[in-house]
């Protein structure tokens, strides 16, 4: 696997983030904790998910384990998920700008929460981050277009489109 790849996927996540997270922004705060029929019960719940996984992840791949989860509780407002996000994007693209081919390829360890203990190759997993946010992305599309606030075609092409 090579650098500019993974710079590429993970531009394509923070654009596609960004359209999931402006369209929230139109909802109301209501409608934000409003239940859903999908799988993380309402929007907040599948944007904490998705957060948390970018999270935990570069947690990963940076030498930590933790051994807690993101709460949807924790974020009474779309604005402080928001922010946290922000934030945590911040650090996760730092990390991708950071490495190399070297490392994109090495084996890293880790314990997962439930305090298995894995190996794997780190593109590997950075590749299953983008198809991961990519699965939850969509039901929060589904969410948001059935609130009023589609954030439109995520598609990959659009992106590479765009950058042109």
């Amino acid at each position: 696997m090579n650098i500019s790849y993974i710079q590429t996927l993970y531009g394509y996540n923070q654009w596609s983030n960004r359209r999931i997270l402006d369209a929230t922004a139109k909802l109301s705060p209501e409608q934000f904790l409003a239940r859903s029929e999908h799988p993380h019960r309402y929007l907040r719940g599948v944007l904490t998910h998705t957060l948390f996984a970018e999270w935990i992840w570069l947690k990963r791949w940076q030498g930590e384990s933790p051994a807690t989860r993101l709460n949807p509780d924790d974020f009474h407002t779309f604005d402080s998920l928001r922010l946290r996000w922000a934030e945590e994007e911040e650090k996760l693209m730092q990390f991708v700008g950071s490495l190399s081919e070297e490392r994109l390829n090495a084996p890293f360890y880790y314990t997962s929460t439930e305090d298995a203990k894995y190996e794997n190759i780190l593109w590997e997993s950075m590749a299953h981050v983008v198809n991961h946010g990519m699965q939850h992305r969509s039901e929060a599309a589904a969410i948001l277009t059935e609130l009023g606030s589609s954030p439109g075609d995520l598609d990959f092409i659009l992106f590479t489109r765009k950058k042109l």
